[in-house]
């Protein structure tokens, strides 16, 4: 397996960088930078490529809604030449607070959005003909009744790097799931439980396996959790860092009946807790949303424990098909548990 990170956006960005650089010489093998409604995430990308030699840089996620699909290529192509071939575009629907709260977008049609983004950019990349597209949610050029019909067929002016960039999709929802197991290059699931994986989306993905192009090679799967290695409370009580993060995903992010976290909780298991969280969290107790997460939740997303416990969760994330092991190393000296972590994959 290859190791990954999540880029720690919240706060301030330039010691985060400055930490991707020392973890980069320990072999880390990629960096994911989110983009929710903090600093876009190109920028902060674009700045890591200017830090760093070897890490891959993708974007996780880079929301379907808030760019063109052109646009959307353009900054892909954009980061993989500045990187010298070392961009992966990360891309998701995001949700409807985010999208219509924030970015004042219609929330609509995401799959098909999708579907059409991912082909429409490996169109711009190819660079075999002018860009057309006939999609189920996109048209381009756009049509005449949509515009003032001067639109034309382009191509993009400069020759990219590489003629395909490597994309993960973000998704949850069986169908999404299905989706992105026969188009992408790669999928990004959030809240992962390996043990349950199988239970909660195989049959999504063997779906969507079958309908893949063998071009694409083998699904690429990042997940993971917050790593932390060493004996003793004081390191287990490491993973309750965790608990309000996802108490916000379960609880926070979206309304009752319209939140793809809080229905993946349920269907791993924690029906009861998914309902009490969410009711919390709606109604603003957010510290008691945070205590009501199932330990088993807490210990199963994450990779907290002795070194030999650490070790059967990497086989356990391994054995679920995970390629890249995507972790938040947490402890006085991150380096170090990214070079053990090494030897273990």
């Amino acid at each position: 397996m290859r190791i990954s990170m999540p880029l720690q956006y919240a706060g301030e960005a330039k010691p985060a960088v400055d930490q991707v650089v020392e973890l980069e010489k320990a072999g880390l093998d990629t960096v994911w930078v989110a983009e929710a409604y903090g600093y876009d995430s190109p920028t902060l990308m674009g700045y890591i490529a200017a830090r760093t030699e070897r890490v891959n840089i993708g974007s996780a996620i880079l929301p379907l809604y808030t760019r063109t699909p052109t646009l959307i290529a353009q900054t892909a192509a954009g980061l993989d030449y500045l990187s010298d071939g070392r961009a992966v575009l990360g891309l998701g629907a995001s949700g409807p607070q985010v999208i219509e709260g924030w970015h004042g977008v219609p929330y609509t049609k995401p799959l098909g959005r999708t579907r059409d983004i991912v082909e429409i950019c490996r169109k711009v990349w190819a660079r075999e003909e002018r860009l057309t597209h006939d999609g189920r949610a996109l048209t381009l050029p756009l049509p005449p009744e949509q515009g003032t019909g001067l639109g034309k067929p382009l191509k993009i002016i400069n020759h990219p790097v590489r003629s395909s960039v490597p994309i993960f999709v973000a998704s949850l929802g069986e169908k999404n799931v299905a989706m992105t197991a026969e188009i992408a290059d790669g999928w990004l699931p959030h809240l992962f439980i390996p043990e349950r994986a199988g239970t909660v989306w195989g049959e999504a993905l063997a779906r969507g396996k079958a309908k893949r192009d063998p071009a694409l090679g083998e699904l690429q799967i990042s997940a993971g959790g917050l790593l932390a290695i060493g004996e003793g409370e004081e390191t287990r009580k490491l993973a309750d860092f965790t608990r309000p993060m996802i108490a916000l995903y379960v609880g926070g992010m979206g309304a009752k009946g319209k939140n793809f976290y809080n229905d993946v909780a349920r269907r791993y298991g924690f029906e009861e807790a998914a309902e009490r969280i969410q009711d919390l969290y709606l109604d603003g107790k957010k510290d008691e949303a945070a205590a009501a997460v199932p330990d088993e939740m807490v210990e199963l997303t994450n990779l907290v424990g002795p070194e030999s416990y650490v070790r059967e969760r990497v086989a356990a994330f391994r054995a679920a098909g995970v390629t890249h092991l995507n972790v938040t190393p947490v402890g006085d000296d991150p380096v170090k548990l990214i070079e053990k972590l090494r030897s273990m994959v």
